[in-house]
């Protein structure tokens, strides 16, 4: 599986509570680094998996951004979106 990021720094990597290995690729100058997942088991048709990232953020993070609590409508809780989307392979 493999996920297009851009200047996060990814420290973990899980499939449904496992750990998982992960490499980020080299870095493209406008589309960011691939990141590859090894899931740790093998995935059968139909199977979902729950994939969770551990990463960190930077400002300069084109693909991820922040909405203030004051910006989203319960004014409580940040919100983080993405402007990409997953590519499966």
């Amino acid at each position: 599986q493999v996920l297009d990021t851009r200047d996060v720094q990814v420290s973990k990597v899980t499939v449904n509570g496992q750990d998982a290995k992960f490499v980020l690729g080299e870095k493209h100058s406008f589309k960011g680094s691939p990141l590859e997942i090894t899931f740790p088991f093998e995935l059968r048709r139909g199977q979902e998996a729950i994939v969770e990232i551990s990463f960190e953020s930077s400002p300069k993070s084109s693909a991820l951004q922040w909405f203030s609590p004051e910006q989203t409508s319960g004014k409580k809780h940040p919100f983080l979106f993405s402007q990409c989307q997953v590519e499966w392979i």
